[in-house]
């Protein structure tokens, strides 16, 4: 029975206690109609009357599902959280480990630098939602570790790192929760990305920060959940809500040439043998090309060619208009091939004209 409004799903029956600090569990809303949650028993009950939906929690991990909206199920997920042997290690899984990677995350490290910078410059203690956090992302040890940011990872999947399930189209928090939320490579797996920004929107705080990470030159890699792209300007209209700090090319065009070569190869696969042999075949001699980026990340081509781009930004009061987004265009498609601006110029240049908005607001009666 799906959990919707005006239909009661009852949870099944719970393996513990939510594991979440009872300062997150009291910011819980129901995921079918944005309802206060309560904990009844061992499970989590929607309070409106008119909803009344119940929720599961398994292994101290709430699963606060939509199932009208969402493509899970809670059943599913439930018996996903419930089997607890591990997979049997295979002689594939063991040759991937040694087979070089043709990725590279350039920037990653250095932009959550500057997002943990920016959140602990407040003196409130700080709170940050990881959307697609079942498993550290790339470049996020050292801000994870960071014992002044309380984090709320959450998953449509179990893993390592998960404190909740839930789908990022309908995240089940009170508004102005969270004085940051990162989305590293999940936006591209969903429906309705515009939906998911809007809710990110809606959880943050109105001084709230977001980072984001999104393929763009990259193959399907996602299999039937994989949905979308984005080019740089798409990026950037995306989080038309957000006041920019930095954006622009994470992972370069030979990440993206390196991805390209590798599915090219196993467009010929017959088998999964064959895909397996072309798939190493494809890394071990192509993964060099990925360190070509560290000199090209930074040229205006990369912004037409990037495997993937990242935003990082803080919630404003005013959408982007078009007409100004168009005009932040830094490739060199059709306008010639501008200047490279140095990346520190342009950081901090764009540091710059946001704070002094900022300054500005807070200077306003």
């Amino acid at each position: 029975m799906n959990a919707v409004r005006g239909s009661v799903r009852q949870a099944p029956s719970l393996d513990g206690c939510v594991e979440l600090d009872s300062a997150i569990v009291q910011l819980l809303t129901c995921p079918c109609c944005g309802g206060r949650l309560e904990l009844s028993g061992a499970t989590l009950l929607c309070r409106d009357e008119k909803c009344a939906n119940t929720f599961p929690v398994v292994r101290g991990i709430p699963i606060l599902i939509n199932e009208e909206t969402s493509l899970f199920s809670i059943d599913s997920l439930v018996r996903e959280g419930r089997s607890v042997a591990p997979r049997p290690r295979t002689w594939k899984a063991a040759v991937r480990r040694f087979l070089p990677s043709i990725s590279k995350n350039i920037k990653g490290r250095e932009n959550y630098s500057l997002f943990r910078d920016l959140l602990v410059s407040r003196e409130a203690p700080v709170r940050v939602l990881v959307l697609g956090g079942a498993i550290a992302g790339a470049g996020m040890e050292e801000l994870l570790s960071d014992d002044r940011i309380e984090f709320v990872e959450s998953d449509v999947a179990f893993g390592p790192r998960t404190g909740l399930i839930c789908d990022a189209h309908d995240i089940p928090f009170e508004a102005q929760s969270f004085d940051g939320v990162i989305i590293q490579a999940v936006l591209y797996l969903l429906l309705d990305p515009f939906r998911c920004v809007e809710e990110i929107y809606r959880v943050l705080k109105s001084d709230g920060w977001v980072y984001a990470e999104t393929p763009f030159m990259v193959p399907a890699i996602g299999g039937k959940f994989d949905f979308t792209r984005f080019t740089h300007l798409g990026h950037r209209r995306l989080f038309r809500r957000f006041a920019e700090v930095s954006s622009g090319p994470v992972c370069g065009p030979g990440v993206a040439l390196a991805w390209a070569y590798r599915h090219f190869l196993l467009s010929f696969a017959a088998s999964r043998a064959m895909r397996s042999a072309l798939g190493a075949v494809a890394d071990v001699t192509s993964f060099w090309l990925k360190y070509l980026d560290y000199y090209l990340i930074e040229r205006p081509g990369a912004v037409d060619s990037a495997a993937g781009f990242f935003f990082l930004g803080k919630k404003a009061a005013e959408p982007l208009p078009d007409r100004e987004l168009v005009e932040l265009y830094r490739g060199c498609c059709g306008h010639g091939a501008p200047a490279a601006v140095p990346a520190a110029a342009r950081r901090t240049r764009r540091a710059h004209d946001w704070g002094t908005a900022d300054k500005e607001q807070r200077e306003q009666p």
